[in-house]
């Protein structure tokens, strides 16, 4: 815990510094949701292909980055608007100009009573 995923539209691979936003995610994750640094974890998904809502071909050069991340129960609404603020502000950071137009959006979710890790 921290669980995040960052699924992408892989046309911005180039323009996305993924190393960079997963460092800063890690240290805002941190000091706004009071998680550890070393349990913080990311995965990247990069979508092969995305679908806009219209059927204009130039709308489907456009790329989409969503950002989810899930904390155990406990915070305040607050607390996640201030993280989802931070997270949306990072995406702006690191993804570099001259890429396909980007729809970032980003959402913060309890985690499941069920959720259980090992380590190994």
């Amino acid at each position: 815990m921290p669980q995040i995923t960052v699924d992408y539209s892989h046309t911005m691979e180039a323009a996305f510094d993924r190393a960079g936003f997963a460092r800063e995610l890690h240290e805002a994750t941190a000091g706004i949701a009071a998680a550890k640094l070393e349990a913080c974890k990311t995965q990247f998904r990069p979508s092969a292909y995305t679908v806009f809502g219209t059927e204009d071909p130039a709308a489907q050069r456009d790329a989409v980055v969503h950002v989810t991340i899930g904390l155990l129960a406990g915070r305040s609404d607050e607390t996640k608007a201030r993280l989802t603020e931070a997270v949306l502000e990072l995406l702006r950071k690191y993804i570099g100009e001259g890429g396909p137009s980007v729809h970032g959006s980003a959402e913060i979710r309890d985690l499941d009573a069920s959720y259980r890790k090992f380590d190994r």
